[in-house]
């Protein structure tokens, strides 16, 4: 949230550590642990502005009430607000609504000892859309989490902006004392990055890097991810597909015959950056972390690109699923953030990998399947070396070979190029 705009502003940093989850007296999630360690990082870095800003932690309340007045006083703060809450999610067993777990919350007492889900975003709507962030690293309990599996999703308000995790009940224990995974990459990013992440890009690298258990939720979720960022334009969806059909005709030989050389195949499209590297992360993405890579990468901070799109891609893996088009993307962005590096070994087998996943998925042999082929056999002409090329082109042809429908002529110029290499014993003589 970069909020520094004209007229007087006052932030608001609210802290809530809710109550512990325990499973089999094996403390699970820590809360007040978590609480203490966050409150260490200025309240200017966690809200990434320079205005005035009060900052107000709640750690062993008792009473939903004083939760509540806490969250109208907050809401109520003219400029950007962050809420964070860490603890155990409940349910009432009987209407089957979710509630925060306070300290001393128990099963048979839900309704009164703690603070129902909803009063969170109830109190949080009035406020203007852009100004308000929802922290949240939470575990589920029995009672919890099959209400989380039937929604697929934790609503807080329309005009917040959340980021966050829920662990499932039974998940390994990580010590009475111990500052959860998410929590800690959150602060551990803040502290690493000279200039500070978009919210987004905190969450997806924290979110990778975590270690979650199996079936974590992850917010936002896909569906909320999509109506964030909108449906895709008719216009652009047609020079996407023009793009892939250009891809496809890449692989195949020209009329005369095989050529020695693929055309360059044009990569998956990554918006250009509307802002310098360097600035604001938010501004220049919108929400969309692409521009704000594709910025590093054009710049020359190849290091920095690949780890956030590293990062987003591990985040769109366990949002999507493993083999999903949205995680394909992010393995292929990868790749062309190689190819831009230089290292064109890495961004060949990041290529053969997305084909590989490709032809296992639904249409098999598809456009985006050829189109990554083509990626790969570009990449692998560009290496210099004996070895690099040989190891290389070995998995290459391997993956030509299973294409379907792929032109003959094509695997067999493959087959003829790695032979000659196989053979030359000597390196490629350097391009003039």
């Amino acid at each position: 949230m970069d909020l520094n705009g004209p007229g007087p502003q006052r932030g608001h940093v609210l802290l809530i550590a809710g109550d512990v989850a325990v499973r089999r007296r094996a403390v699970q999630l820590a809360p007040s642990a978590n609480l203490a360690a966050l409150a260490m990082v200025p309240a200017s870095v966690l809200l990434g502005s320079e205005v005035p800003t009060d900052t107000v932690c709640l750690d062993g309340t008792r009473d939903p009430n004083t939760v509540l007045a806490r969250l109208r006083s907050a809401a109520a703060a003219p400029g950007p607000l962050l809420v964070y809450l860490s603890g155990r999610l409940t349910a009432d067993r009987r209407g089957r609504r979710l509630y925060f777990a306070l300290a001393g919350t128990t099963a048979s007492a839900v309704r009164y000892t703690a603070v129902p889900w909803e009063w969170l975003g109830g109190e949080l709507r009035r406020r203007p859309a852009g100004l308000t962030t929802v922290l949240l690293d939470l575990a589920a309990d029995r009672d919890a989490w099959p209400l989380l599996q039937e929604s697929g999703s934790l609503p807080v308000s329309p005009g917040a902006q959340v980021y966050g995790v829920v662990c499932p009940p039974g998940f390994a224990a990580g010590g009475a004392g111990a500052v959860s995974g998410y929590t800690r990459q959150w602060i551990d990013q803040l502290r690493r990055s000279p200039v500070r992440p978009s919210d987004v890009q905190l969450h997806a690298l924290a979110a990778g890097a975590a270690g979650l258990p199996p079936g974590a939720l992850v917010l936002p979720t896909a569906r909320e991810l999509g109506m964030r960022t909108g449906p895709v334009p008719q216009q652009q969806q047609q020079q996407h597909d023009h793009h892939h059909h250009q891809q496809q005709q890449s692989l195949r030989p020209a009329d005369g015959g095989p050529q020695e050389h693929p055309t360059r195949p044009v990569p998956r499209p990554v918006p250009a950056p509307d802002a310098v590297p360097g600035g604001d992360p938010a501004v220049a993405s919108d929400g969309d972390p692409r521009p704000y890579i594709h910025a590093l990468a054009s710049s020359g901070r190849h290091g920095e690109a690949a780890l956030l799109a590293r990062a987003w891609e591990e985040y769109v893996r366990g949002v999507y699923g493993v083999s999903s088009a949205q995680a394909m993307e992010w393995a292929e962005i990868r790749a062309d953030l190689a190819r831009m590096a230089g290292d064109f070994v890495l961004a060949a087998r990041l290529w053969m990998g997305a084909c590989r996943v490709r032809l296992a998925g639904p249409g098999g042999g598809g456009p985006e399947a050829l189109a990554a082929a083509a990626g790969a056999v570009y990449c692998w002409t560009r290496l210099a070396e004996r070895e690099a090329v040989v190891e290389v082109g070995v998995e290459l042809v391997a993956v030509l070979r299973a294409l379907p429908g792929l032109d003959p002529r094509y695997l067999e110029l493959a087959r003829a190029r790695l032979s000659a290499w196989e053979e030359s014993g000597l390196p490629r003589p350097a391009r003039t």
